[in-house]
C-alpha cells in the first residue's frame, strides 16, 4: 500500500507550477484560517449577548453589550486541543455565562465523554463553566453537561451521569445531586418562579415527563401513559405545562419497507391536578409525521397563550400556532421554504428563525433572516439580498437582532441590527487573519438539473479562472444526510471546512462541484424524505451519478478526469459511486464513509431478540446490501483514499477497516490516512488541516498530474 505520508512529502518537494500551468493563489492554511462564530444567545434582561469563536482550534466565549456592542473575548484558552465549547448561557440579567468545555456534542453516541486529541495519560472531563460577564477567570463548576441557569441566575441545573444535579453559578459550594430515578433523566427546564424542574426520564420504551420540587417532596409524574412524552414547556405563569406525544415502543412487527406515518400529538397538563387534554393530533400522512429537521417539534408556549411549533404536514417544515386550549392551527409561514433555528423572542410576541427564500429564485440556496408575529402569519425576511444569515436571537430589551452573517467570499461574522428593517453591523471583522484569501474565492453558481427518474436537484459549481480550456473536475458530497450546501459559507462548521476546502480546490484548477442530493433539508417533504432511498435502496445515489454525468458533459471539463470525495454519508454515496461506476469517477477520497448497512443498522429487523420478524426481514437485509458500497466491490477498479479517525462517534472505524480488508484483497489502488484519537468532526484545527492537505494532494496526484504524464508521451 502507498504511504499518503510519501505522497505528501513529495508533494511538498515539487513546485505547484510543476503540476499546474497556473499557480495556486492560497494555501489551505490560509482559507482555513477564518475564524468561526457559533452557539449565539443573549440574556432575557437587557442588550448583552454572547457565542463562541473557534480561531484554528482555539475555541474561546465572545460577548458585546448594546449599545455599541463591541466584541469582548471573555475566556483564556491559547491552545488547538479538540475541547468544544457548547451550551453557552446568559443568565437572565446577564452577569453569567455558563458553558460546558470538552465532548462531542454532534455525536451519535458517548458525546458525553471527553476527546483526547492531544493523547493526554488521562482524557479531559466533560465539564460545567462559568465565568463573570465582566471577565475574569472561569470558575469550574462540576463534571457534567447540558446547564440550565434557574431565572434567578443563582443556579445552575445539569446532568451527570444519566441524573440531575445542581451548584451555585458563583461556585461557592459544592455540586450536588438534586434526585436519582429510573432511566435516563433529560430536557431539563426551570418552572417561571424557579421553584420547580420539570424533566423527561427515558425509560426505553416510554418516557415519562416529571416535576421535581425540592428534597423533602416526592417526584410527581404527569399524565404517564404507555407513550414517549418529550419537549416539555412551561406556560408563563408555571401552571401549566404543554409536551409532545409519540407512541410507545412496541407492537407486532410490521413491514419495514413500506414508508408509514410516524404519529405524535401535543398535549396540555395542568401541573396541580396532572389532568391531561390533547390539544391537537398531527395529520395521519407521510409529511405529517414527526418532524426531522433543525430543532424537531420547535414546541413552545408563546404570549397571547400561544402554543407554537413546526410540522411538515403542508409538505414543507412551516411554523404553526394555535390557542393553548386546542383549535386548527394558524400556518404562520406559509411558502416553498425551509424555517430552521427557530427562537422565541424574551416577549414571546415573535418567532425569528432562518429561511431559504426571498426575492431571488437563487435564495432557495441561501439561508436569510426572518421573523413573524405568533398570532399572524405576516412573515418578514429581514436580511435580503444575496449574502447569508442565520440564527437570529432577539436582545432582551427587545431593541435588537443578533444574528451571524456570511457572504460567498467573507467568512461567517455575528452581526446586530435593530429588530426590524436594518442593515446588520459586524461584529469581529478585526478577527479574519490578514492572510485569509478572501478577495481570491470564487462565487459558486447554481446548478440546477434533472435526475433520470424525475428529480431536481440543486448544486453549487466553484469553477476556476485561467488554466486549460479542459479542466479535472471533482464532485462534493455533503453528509448528514439531511443537509444544504448553500451558495455561499455554511452555518455548521464540518461544512464551513468542507466549502473552504472546496474554494481551496477551485484554487488548484479543479472544477468542483458540490451537490445537494435527495435525502437533504431545502427542498421539501419529497426531497427530504424520498421513497427507495437510504438502505431501501440508496435512490440518492442516482442524483451523484447524474451529476457525474453533467460534468461529463461540460465543455470545460475533461471527461476522464472526473474526481468525487465526500464525508460519512458523503463519504459512504463516495464509496458507492467508485464501486458502481468507476467508468466514470476516475479517483475518489472516501473519509469516514459508511460501507455495509447491514453489520448494525438492518440487525434488529432480519435477527430480532424475539420470535417475531417483521413480513419483509429478509427483503429488507437483502436490499440494504445492494444498498451496500461493499455489494459491488468486483466492479470497483478506480483509485481511492480512505480517510477515517479511530475515535469516531458517528461512523464506527471498522466500517472502513472492513472496506480496506476487501480492497486489499482485490488490488484496488489504495491508500489510507488514519487520524489517531480524533472524532468524526475533526476536534483538532490540525487535523483538520492534514485531512484537507492529504484530499487536495490525492487529487493532484491521481488529476492533474495525469495531464503532465500525458503532454510526455
Amino acid at each position: 500500500m502507498f504511504s499518503l505520508f510519501r505522497l505528501l512529502g513529495c508533494v511538498g518537494l515539487l513546485s505547484i507550477a510543476s503540476i499546474v500551468s497556473y499557480a495556486q493563489s492560497f494555501s489551505l492554511e490560509a482559507v482555513k484560517s477564518y475564524p468561526f462564530p457559533a452557539d449565539l444567545t443573549a440574556a432575557a434582561k437587557g442588550s448583552r449577548i454572547a457565542w463562541t469563536i473557534n480561531e484554528q482550534g482555539k475555541r474561546n466565549i465572545y460577548v458585546a453589550e448594546g449599545p455599541s456592542y463591541t466584541p469582548r473575548k471573555i475566556t483564556p484558552y491559547s491552545k488547538d486541543d479538540g475541547q468544544e465549547l457548547t451550551s453557552v448561557t446568559l443568565s437572565a440579567d446577564g452577569q453569567w455565562v455558563v458553558y460546558v468545555r470538552g465532548g462531542e456534542h454532534g455525536a451519535n453516541w458517548d458525546e458525553h465523554l471527553g476527546v483526547n486529541v492531544d493523547g493526554l495519560p488521562f482524557a479531559p472531563k466533560v465539564e460545567i463553566w462559568a465565568i463573570p460577564f465582566k471577565g475574569g477567570e472561569p470558575k469550574r463548576l462540576s463534571e457534567g453537561d447540558y446547564p440550565v441557569l434557574s431565572p434567578n441566575g443563582k443556579t445552575v441545573a445539569f446532568l451527570k451521569g444519566g441524573q440531575p444535579w445542581s451548584v451555585p453559578v458563583n461556585g461557592s459550594e459544592p455540586a450536588k445531586m438534586l434526585f436519582s430515578t429510573r432511566g435516563t433523566t433529560h430536557s431539563l427546564e426551570w418552572s417561571p418562579d424557579g421553584s420547580q424542574l420539570v424533566f423527561v426520564s427515558n425509560r426505553g420504551d416510554h418516557s415519562l415527563i416529571g416535576i421535581y420540587t425540592n428534597a423533602q417532596t416526592p417526584l410527581r409524574w404527569l399524565a404517564p401513559s404507555f407513550a414517549h412524552d418529550r419537549s416539555p414547556r412551561w406556560s408563563p405563569n408555571g401552571n401549566n405545562l404543554v409536551f409532545v406525544r409519540t407512541p410507545g415502543t412496541g407492537g407486532a412487527p410490521d413491514s419495514v419497507l413500506v414508508r408509514k406515518h410516524r404519529p405524535w400529538s401535543i398535549w396540555r397538563v395542568n401541573v396541580a391536578s396532572g389532568k391531561a387534554t390533547q390539544l391537537w393530533q398531527a395529520p395521519r400522512t407521510l409529511a405529517g409525521s414527526v418532524p426531522a429537521t433543525n430543532g424537531g417539534f420547535n414546541l413552545h408556549w408563546a404570549a397571547q397563550n400561544r402554543i407554537v411549533f413546526l410540522s411538515y404536514q403542508d409538505g414543507w417544515p412551516h411554523l404553526y400556532s394555535m390557542p393553548s386550549t386546542g383549535g386548527t392551527p394558524l400556518l404562520l409561514t406559509p411558502g416553498a421554504f425551509t424555517t430552521e433555528h427557530i427562537r422565541l423572542s424574551p416577549d414571546r410576541q415573535w418567532l425569528t428563525f432562518s429561511v431559504n427564500v426571498g426575492s431571488d429564485p437563487q435564495d432557495l440556496d441561501r439561508r436569510h433572516v426572518a421573523r413573524v408575529p405568533v398570532d399572524k402569519a405576516e412573515m418578514e425576511v429581514l436580511t435580503p439580498g444575496n449574502g447569508l444569515e442565520w440564527t437570529p436571537v432577539v436582545t432582551g430589551d427587545g431593541t435588537s437582532l443578533a444574528l451571524i452573517s456570511a457572504t460567498a467570499q467573507r467568512p461567517p461574522l455575528p452581526a446586530v441590527m435593530p429588530f426590524g428593517k436594518g442593515i446588520p453591523t459586524l461584529l469581529g471583522e478585526s478577527l479574519i487573519p490578514a492572510n485569509f484569501p478572501q478577495r481570491s474565492l470564487v462565487t459558486p453558481k447554481q446548478v440546477i438539473y434533472q435526475t433520470p427518474d424525475g428529480f431536481t436537484v440543486h448544486a453549487q459549481l466553484f469553477e476556476p479562472t485561467g488554466g486549460p480550456a479542459q479542466k479535472p473536475a471533482i464532485i462534493y458530497v455533503h453528509g448528514g444526510p439531511m443537509r444544504q450546501m448553500l451558495l455561499g459559507w455554511n452555518y455548521s462548521d464540518y461544512y464551513a471546512n468542507a466549502y473552504a476546502t472546496n474554494q481551496y480546490l477551485a484554487s488548484l484548477g479543479f472544477a468542483v462541484l458540490s451537490v445537494n442530493y435527495r435525502l437533504g433539508i431545502g427542498y421539501g417533504f419529497e426531497f427530504h424524505q424520498p421513497a427507495g432511498a437510504n438502505t431501501s435502496g440508496a435512490a440518492e445515489y442516482i442524483d451523484i451519478k447524474a451529476a457525474g454525468d453533467w460534468l461529463a458533459k461540460q465543455s470545460f471539463v475533461d471527461k476522464s478526469r472526473i474526481g468525487i470525495y465526500g464525508g460519512s454519508y458523503g463519504g459512504y454515496l463516495t464509496a458507492m459511486a467508485l464501486a458502481k461506476d468507476s467508468n466514470l469517477f476516475a479517483a475518489g477520497v472516501d473519509i469516514h464513509g459508511v460501507h455495509d448497512w447491514t453489520t448494525d443498522r438492518t440487525l434488529s429487523i432480519t435477527a430480532p431478540d424475539r420470535y417475531e420478524r417483521a413480513p419483509d426481514a429478509d427483503l429488507v437485509g437483502k436490499i440494504a446490501w445492494e444498498s451496500s458500497p461493499t455489494a459491488y466491490i468486483n466492479t470497483w477498479t478506480s483509485p481511492v483514499l480512505i480517510i477515517h479517525g479511530d475515535d469516531d462517534r458517528n461512523v464506527r472505524f471498522n466500517q472502513s477497516t472492513d472496506l480496506v480488508r476487501r480492497l486489499e484483497a482485490k488490488g484496488v489502488d489504495l491508500e489510507t490516512l488514519i487520524i489517531v484519537n480524533d472524532t468524526h468532526h475533526w476536534m483538532k484545527h490540525a487535523n483538520s488541516l492534514k485531512v484537507g492537505n492529504a484530499t487536495a494532494a490525492y487529487f493532484r496526484k491521481k488529476l492533474l498530474e495525469k495531464t503532465k504524464a500525458g503532454a510526455g508521451e
